[in-house]
């Protein structure tokens, strides 16, 4: 039964780790779009402001970009239904990274007060643990796509092909005999 389930899991851990990796990619995008901000006083206001509050009144802060995207989401439901399939991918797309890269940056000034919140930190925990689930998940595939790119090299072509029909065989068996 875990050989069907597998493609599941896989798919799930691939989901999740291009989620981790935006967040990972968008945080310093939007904190080096925010060090643009010739407003130095009032992030510093910002980041002061935020220290103050306290873990509760934090977690409303980290919500606020997603509140805030949520118009853009509908707008984007919006124009699907009316057939705009390109302007509403490509706003739920905008919408998505934007999202991404300023929650990565809002979760940076306010982890050290939501990690003080016991349920919150649990969570973090878990999610931490997904994550490196799903890197394992996804590790022998990276393998197997890494050695059938390097199989792929120019003057290793007879080897790649033979290593491709031996991998077809693998998963579905030998050819029938015509």
């Amino acid at each position: 039964m875990r050989h069907l389930t597998r493609p599941f899991w896989v798919l799930l851990a691939l989901v999740f780790l291009l989620e981790a990796w935006l967040w990972d990619h968008l945080e310093p995008v939007a904190a080096w779009l925010v060090a643009r901000i010739p407003l130095q006083r009032l992030k510093a206001g910002c980041k002061d402001w935020v220290d103050q509050l306290p873990p509760p009144a934090t977690l409303i802060v980290f919500a606020l970009p997603g509140v805030l995207l949520f118009p853009f989401k509908l707008l984007g439901l919006w124009l699907l239904g009316r057939g705009y399939w390109l302007g509403a991918i490509g706003l739920f797309t905008l919408a998505k990274l934007v999202g991404l890269g300023f929650s990565a940056f809002v979760f940076d000034l306010t982890r050290p007060k939501l990690l003080q919140m016991a349920w919150f930190r649990v969570v973090y925990e878990h999610v931490m643990a997904w994550r490196e689930w799903a890197r394992n998940e996804v590790r022998p595939i990276q393998r197997r796509i890494r050695a059938l790119m390097f199989m792929a090299r120019p003057g290793r072509a007879g080897k790649f092909i033979r290593r491709l029909a031996r991998l077809r065989r693998k998963m579905h068996g030998p050819e029938p005999a015509t």
